[in-house]
């Protein structure tokens, strides 16, 4: 998957999505935003992480810091502040080279690392913008299995030794039913005498959720219960609960 591309282009389809809203709308799965809040929080966002890149930055950057960081009044300016924001994104990794270590919440990573991470946190947005405005949301099935990956690759990472979102000797299986993914459609999450780790390897969880990989994805970021998607749940689930209560963001 081209990362860059796809930044852009759902950077544009989000800003695109909202365009004409009232910005007072409020988001409901994103309880107290209004669409104004969610808009800024995207825009801003992007900046922020392209200066992180810009900076080479080896500490987080304060919100309060991201130079433009407010967008124009009017929508238009707006709209162009947005999307100008991903492309600085680009450009900041351009500059300093995909694999410069930059500070990230994980610890240090490849200053390319943040392209992939800005584009899911809008593709989860842009759900969040269309729920708002009553639109769909139908992203490319690879889009949302990337955003998958990505997610479970977050949440193993910041797991919490002593909660976590998978208990010791349990698993939680995802398969998407979209044609053409093979196995990149499929997610299992184990904990072992290892700790937790995930792989594409098929098999049968404690837990397994079968549908489209959209739905997937907003069940797994709690955009939307299972019983409101297209997913069928078979085994014990309250070991899906456990993954939904212990995997904030």
């Amino acid at each position: 998957m081209d990362f860059r591309a796809a930044l852009l282009d759902q950077t544009h389809a989000f800003g695109e999505l909202i365009r004409g809203v009232d910005p007072s709308t409020p988001v409901p799965t994103c309880p107290d935003w209004t669409v104004r809040q969610l808009f800024r929080h995207v825009g801003r966002g992007n900046r922020w992480a392209a200066q992180i890149v810009a900076e080479r930055r080896s500490e987080p950057l304060e919100p309060r810091g991201v130079r433009n960081g407010k967008p124009p009044d009017d929508e238009d300016g707006a709209i162009d502040w947005l999307n100008g924001g991903a492309k600085q994104i680009i450009s900041a990794v351009d500059q300093v080279g995909p694999d410069a270590r930059v500070w990230t919440f994980l610890g240090p990573r490849p200053a390319g690392w943040w392209i992939r991470r800005r584009l899911h946190e809008v593709v989860v947005h842009r759900a969040d913008a269309a729920f708002a405005v009553g639109a769909e949301f139908d992203p490319p099935p690879e889009l949302a299995a990337d955003a998958i990956n990505e997610w479970i690759e977050l949440m193993v990472v910041q797991a919490d030794r002593h909660s976590p979102p998978v208990e010791r000797g349990r698993t939680l299986h995802l398969h998407a039913t979209d044609a053409g993914l093979g196995p990149t459609g499929e997610w299992t999450i184990t904990n072992d005498e290892e700790g937790l780790s995930w792989t594409h390897d098929h098999g049968k969880g404690d837990v397994a959720l079968r549908g489209p990989a959209k739905d997937l994805l907003l069940a797994i970021v709690r955009r939307r219960p299972v019983t409101e998607l297209e997913i069928e749940v078979f085994g014990d689930s309250a070991v899906l609960d456990a993954w939904l209560e212990r995997t904030p963001f």
